[in-house]
């Protein structure tokens, strides 16, 4: 069954495929966390960073001292997920690539993309286990870990560039791809990126994490010139800010400024999205800066803030691929927010009710 959907000015299809990500497929160990156990690690409430030597016996101890959930994660599957869920019919319109292992943990991500009707193509390899993510919560706030393994293996010559692969990066009209895929592949992230230049495509791009912003500077500003929509939150946007010389901590001044680097397709301007929890959203297309508050939800109905920026951008894409106006591809976004803290991981109920 194909889905007609009418917009303002003219019916188009949603076609199989025409949303692409790649990223870092990751398994998440999900708990909730005391203070201690942040500590003992060395870790801030509210935080995402990549796996060091110290953190090693952190999976451990967290599956033997605290009631964990296994979730399929990995931000821009996440998005990915999300997005196809808001769709709904067909089933596939959202494609993703990343590398896994071939073990159990792998076999629950293919079973999980299946479940969640995407159309993931992994690359397999036997070096590196599949990849994980532990998501220390505590409150509302969550500290996440990611110990990368196999995600950190993925090879453009060996995947995004065989043939029938690049048919389906071929086939997408928009892009999405998280700030951490940055650490893993640059050349392959540049070689979709200058596909959706030159193609007058949509790529987007998420900030992702302060650390990307700080560490990964140059990788990130090499693939500035071809984002069409950047996605971040405020600490990202205060860390890209900082690191960019902005010389303000204003979220709407950090969004003109983003908006305002320089681009190669001159047909789009850019568009930025930066979000702030509970806060309004913010948002920056040419020199115009326009706010977007958020769905209230009762504290005490937030079950897991993890997994909340994931789909925003989820339902941001789902806008996006349906050619919606902006406004309701945030209208869409907050929506697919406020359903994700309500429960745990980034899973959702069998069907949106959003309109």
């Amino acid at each position: 069954m194909t889905d007609w959907v009418f917009t303002a000015d003219h019916i188009h299809i949603n076609f199989p495929n025409s949303l692409f990500g790649m990223g870092n497929p990751l398994l998440d160990i999900s708990a909730v966390v005391d203070k201690d156990f942040l500590d003992k690690y060395t870790l801030k409430p509210n935080d995402q960073i990549l796996a060091e030597d110290k953190h090693k016996a952190l999976f451990e101890e967290i599956v033997k001292k605290f009631k964990v959930e296994y979730h399929a994660g990995g931000a821009t599957q996440n998005s990915i997920k999300l997005a196809q869920w808001m769709i709904q019919e067909p089933h596939n319109v959202g494609t993703f690539f990343g590398c896994i292992g071939k073990d159990k943990f792998g076999e629950i991500l293919k079973q999980k993309a299946e479940d969640a009707h995407i159309d993931a193509h992994y690359y397999e390899q036997d070096e590196e286990p599949t990849g994980t993510c532990a998501a220390c919560i505590t409150g509302d706030n969550r500290s996440l870990v990611a110990n990368l393994a196999a995600a950190n293996c993925y090879k453009k010559d060996k995947h995004l560039d065989l043939e029938e692969n690049w048919k389906l990066v071929e086939k997408a009209k928009v892009y999405y791809i998280a700030g951490f895929f940055l650490t893993v592949s640059l050349e392959s992230i540049l070689k979709v990126a200058k596909h959706a230049s030159e193609n007058n495509k949509l790529f987007c791009l998420n900030l992702s994490a302060p650390f990307i912003c700080q560490f990964f500077k140059d990788n990130l500003m090499q693939v500035m010139p071809y984002v069409d929509v950047l996605f971040g939150n405020e600490t990202e946007a205060a860390a890209f800010a900082k690191e960019q010389d902005f010389d303000t901590t204003d979220i709407k001044e950090i969004a003109k400024k983003a908006q305002a680097l320089p681009k190669v397709n001159t047909k789009r301007p850019r568009i930025v999205v930066l979000t702030q929890g509970k806060d309004e959203t913010t948002m920056a297309l040419h020199d115009k800066v326009q706010t977007f508050p958020v769905l209230k939800i009762d504290p005490k109905d937030i079950v897991d803030t993890n997994g909340a920026g994931d789909a925003f951008v989820g339902g941001f894409l789902s806008g996006l691929v349906q050619e919606k106006p902006l406004n309701q591809c945030v209208k869409a976004a907050h929506y697919a927010a406020n359903v994700i803290i309500r429960r745990a991981g980034c899973t959702f109920p069998e069907k949106p009710d959003f309109k």
